[in-house]
């Protein structure tokens, strides 16, 4: 994992969470994790990785960072698809 996704990671996964977590970083990090992303209506997405999925609402136009509630998401389906800091860190991803 690049230097760059695994920054991401740890800012999506810190405590307390991060405000400044950019929309193309997280789709970035989706895409390199082998996350499928399915755009839907609006600024909703489904996400899916290894039969895990999520829907996902993209940051609207004028505030590309995600929300708290959009972050708390993002940290659950990641979770679930077994996308972790420590995974990361051992050399398992």
């Amino acid at each position: 994992m690049s230097s760059h996704h695994a920054k991401t990671l740890r800012l999506i996964f810190q405590d307390p969470p991060s405000h400044n977590i950019h929309w193309r970083d997280v789709e970035s990090l989706l895409h390199h994790v082998g996350a499928g992303v399915e755009p839907l209506s609006g600024a909703r997405i489904r996400v899916t990785k290894d039969r895990i999925e999520a829907v996902l609402h993209r940051p609207h136009h004028h505030n590309n960072e995600l929300d708290k509630q959009g972050l708390m998401h993002l940290r659950e389906f990641l979770a679930r698809a077994g996308v972790t800091l420590s995974l990361y860190e051992a050399g398992g991803g």
